[in-house]
């Protein structure tokens, strides 16, 4: 039975049992901001479990895809090198919400195991909590398992309740004892039963978690009874296709072979036993799902993840001898095997195999310079009998080359070498504390504050009468800041906008008895604004009365294109597809700097288009609404929440012409307010990542002046009206390629005259002619169509030529096919090259090189004769 088969009955078994099937839920828990990836199947059924939640079904089965490979469920660092360890995987569960409890979840169970799977009944093992005596006996009075087959499990984690066979979401909330199911892989395999001293080995093995969720743990730590208790399941599908095909490893399966045997073609490596193409084989399935999920390999938070996984994969790759992007060619295997299941995966097979190979050809440019280093550093170190990697030079290759930490790790850690991490650690924090040195106004990072909130009042105002509560002078506390004083200013009201959602901070001015600019406003707490700038006049001290004032044009300006931010959004997900995701803003008084996922550079067509939705909302000019609501309400309207962002429970939805989502910024009144909009550029800035520029109001009117005032003079310059510009540029163009080709007509003619001047020159050593020469103007081109007809002309030669042009060394050496066995051309034009300060190489028959000394020139050609003599 193959792993598709298993999954299919697995899921047909429990639909007979009135479950209905519910598809897996994306990787990105999308209404989840605590999980950074899916890593359970009960994850979508979070809401439903805590109540906040109905579904139309009180019984529900699923096969979930998981990842655990980051934050507190991380398995990256055992994939490969164990059984049963992976990136990625996928969780067969069957729930229930409140309907059947423990006799039925049991009895199902079982049923699977032994009557569909077919599972020898004395292969299998239990454990209980040892309070559970309704699960004891059922599994002994009911089910029939022997009692020696049912093991007991207390608390064994130190603390109440705290139990292999005890599950809680969390402090508090639902929780309930479990029982798990084991099989036994047969004595020849070491290890002893669960709860036994010898239970880490592997002979048996957890195949099923039954979670009985019965109690709700109140912050007294009380257990009191759930009115309706549930079921929550999981069953590694992984685990069980490697007991029903009767292997102990899950590498051994059917899919996974499938994916090894792909790993090997792609890296030509012969040892389908390697742990590197394991590796290979479970990290395709993380990283390809993940994409198709919409992570983009990043610096931080999933993208992160996602970006480590892809370059461990590649690390192994290249250990294995790959030296070009190889590992995206494995998505059509990986789809070919798990596409049918999880349709998504097909229809994003090309956007998956284009992120995986950008990244692969960004990061095997860095692996080719970090490697290098550390396998130097590695080898000195085996021969000195050091054991620790030195952590300033692990900060070097992570600074300098773009080496990251964890693979540096990773690679130590085969040779048996620890990194010092702590050295690492404290360079990283040394270079951080250089960096934010030199911000002007960057330095209040860590404040230490103990005192009242801000106010904000900058929605509606942009003046406001307050107290100063803090002021502070190269990070420390201080009562007065005086005339040229550089320090942050709090605030107990402020209309000042404190940096946040993409949004730069405000400036202006604060005025009391005396007069502070306001460069910058950073939060230092989450409700507590800290204004960075400088006293240009008087002193402030704390307890002073002040009025606030925010610059009102750049407000204006940053209003007006943060507003036109949101309507991009919206306009380019209409354009480009629902797949838009934001990955990343920057709103200040000049432009809005909008990042996004999408794998294409956007057509011009496109960007019109979008630049047409935008500005006919604008001239629409709809009334721009903001409310404050709990955010369960505001999931409800529809309102658009960017993933991985953290809310709280009352959340500010804001609606902009059609747009409609979650932001604490400043707008404007009206989207008539933000006057024309323009899209100034459109880059790529990461694998599977966009990024717009855009100008609104009177930035944009600047741009399309200067747009025409450019039009105008090389009108002028072409002398003809702004709408025959293109023909006229075609046309000078056309007269450029044929005066470029004329030249080049001219430059082989003389280099065809030259040559047959040189070939008068060539000396004869040894039934051999050799030439060194200089050709005055010839390029690189004109070089070797002389080489050409010098080698036929002479039939038997070692000929070097030479060029100097902007005081660098242009070298080609020629040798014939008779000659090759003793004289190398790329040895012959690198001896010549290292007397010019440089270097070359090439065929034993034509070979190039350049040098920066053409003052040595004269005496390196001179040398020519004398070593094409010793080769002979």
């Amino acid at each position: 039975m193959n792993t598709a088969e298993i999954r299919r009955q697995y899921l047909e078994f429990f639909a007979s049992k009135g479950h209905q099937i519910v598809a897996s839920s994306s990787l990105v828990p999308h209404e989840d901001p605590t999980l950074l990836f899916t890593n359970a199947g009960m994850n979508q059924f979070k809401d439903v479990f805590l109540g906040f939640d109905k579904r139309p079904y009180t019984r529900a089965t699923t096969a979930q895809k998981c990842v655990r490979a980051g934050g507190k469920h991380n398995d990256l660092e055992n994939v490969g090198y164990t059984a049963r360890h992976h990136t990625f995987f996928e969780m067969l569960g069957n729930f229930s919400f409140g309907d059947y409890f423990k006799r039925d979840a049991i009895s199902y169970a079982w049923e699977l195991l032994t009557q569909v799977f077919k599972l020898p009944t004395e292969k299998l093992w239990v454990t209980v909590y040892a309070e559970d005596d309704e699960a004891y006996d059922i599994w002994t009075k009911e089910v029939g398992v022997p009692a020696e087959r049912v093991i007991r499990i207390g608390d064994n984690k130190g603390a109440r309740y705290a139990s292999d066979n005890f599950w809680m979401m969390g402090d508090t909330g639902p929780c309930g004892p479990c029982t798990e199911i084991f099989y036994d892989h047969g004595e020849h395999i070491w290890g002893g039963p669960p709860g036994s001293p010898e239970e880490d080995g592997d002979r048996y093995i957890e195949i099923w978690n039954n979670v009985f969720m019965q109690y709700n743990r109140d912050e007294a730590g009380v257990m009191h009874k759930l009115p309706k208790p549930s079921v929550d399941t999981g069953m590694g599908l992984e685990r069980i296709s490697a007991v029903l095909q009767g292997v102990h490893s899950n590498y051994e399966i059917d899919l996974f072979q499938k994916l090894i045997a792909a790993a090997a073609r792609e890296t030509s490596d012969a040892d389908l036993d390697s742990p590197s193409l394991k590796v290979l084989a479970d990290h395709i399935r993380a990283c390809s799902f993940l994409v198709s999920d919409g992570v983009i390999p990043g610096n931080e938070g999933r993208g992160y993840v996602l970006r480590r996984i892809i370059r461990r994969a590649i690390r192994h790759g290249y250990k294995l001898g790959a030296r070009a992007a190889f590992f995206h060619k494995m998505v059509p295997d990986l789809v070919a095997e798990m596409g049918e299941a999880y349709p998504d995966l097909k229809a994003n097979q090309a956007r998956v195999m284009d992120v995986l190979k950008q990244e692969e050809e960004r990061f095997f440019t860095t692996i080719e310079h970090g490697m290098a280093i550390l396998e130097a550093d590695l080898a000195a170190m085996d021969a000195a009998g050091t054991k620790v990697f030195d952590g300033e030079t692990a900060f070097k290759l992570h600074d300098t080359y773009g080496f990251p930490l964890d693979l540096t790790a990773d690679v130590c850690r085969e040779r048996g070498v620890t990194v010092d991490e702590a050295a690492f650690d404290a360079a990283m924090t040394r270079q951080k504390e250089q960096a934010r040195a030199a911000g002007k106004f960057k330095m209040a990072a860590n404040l230490e504050y103990e005192g009242a909130p801000t106010t904000f009042h900058g929605y509606d105002s942009l003046e406001a009468k307050g107290a100063v509560l803090a002021l502070y002078k190269d990070g420390a506390s201080v009562n007065e800041l005086h005339e040229g004083d550089l320090g942050v200013v709090v605030l107990d009201h402020t209309p000042f906008y404190a940096e946040s959602g993409g949004q730069v901070g405000d400036r202006g001015e604060i005025k009391g008895a005396g007069l502070f600019a306001v460069e910058d406003t950073q939060k230092i707490q989450a409700t507590v604004f800290g204004h960075h700038g400088v006293v240009t006049t008087g002193t402030l001290k704390v307890g002073d009365a002040v009025t606030a004032r925010v610059d009102t044009v750049a407000r204006a300006r940053t209003v007006r294109n943060h507003s036109a931010t949101h309507l991009m959004h919206k306009a380019l997900r209409e354009v480009l597809g629902e797949h838009v995701q934001q990955k990343g803003s920057q709103v200040d008084p000049d432009k809005t700097r909008f990042d996004f996922v999408h794998n294409a550079p956007m057509t011009a067509e496109e960007i019109r288009r979008v630049e047409a939705i935008v500005n006919a909302e604008i001239l629409a000019n709809a009334a721009t609404d903001a409310s404050v609501m709990a955010i369960e309400d505001a999931q409800k309207t529809g309102a658009v929440m960017l993933f991985g962002e953290k809310y709280g429970d009352e959340v500010r939805v804001l609606t902009i012409g059609s747009s409609k989502e979650l932001c604490g910024g400043t707008h404007v009144t009206r989207t008539g307010d933000i006057g024309l909009f323009k899209i100034v550029s459109e880059s790529g800035v990461a694998a599977g990542v966009r990024r717009v520029e855009a100008v609104t109001g009177d930035n944009a009117l600047t741009l399309v002046q200067q747009q025409q005032a450019l039009i105008s003079e090389a009108a002028g310059a072409f002398k003809a009206p702004a709408s025959e510009l293109p023909a006229k540029i075609a046309q000078v163009l056309d007269n450029v390629k044929a005066l470029e080709k004329e030249l080049a007509k001219l430059k082989s003619k003389l280099a065809s005259s030259q040559g047959d001047d040189l070939a008068d020159q060539a000396a004869d050593i040894k039934g051999a002619k050799v030439l060194a020469a200089t050709l005055d103007g010839a390029d690189v081109t004109a070089l070797r169509e002389t080489m050409d007809k010098l080698k036929d002309k002479l039939k038997s030669a070692a000929i070097v030529l030479a060029s100097v042009a902007d005081g660098k060394v242009t070298l080609i050496a020629g040798v014939t096919s008779d000659l090759t066995g003793k004289v190398k051309a790329g040895e012959l034009v690198n001896q010549v090259a290292q007397q010019v300060g440089g270097k070359g190489g090439g065929r034993p028959d034509m070979a190039q090189a350049g040098g920066t000394q053409p003052e040595n020139l004269p005496a390196a050609l001179a040398s020519v004769a004398a070593w094409v003599e010793g080769k002979l």
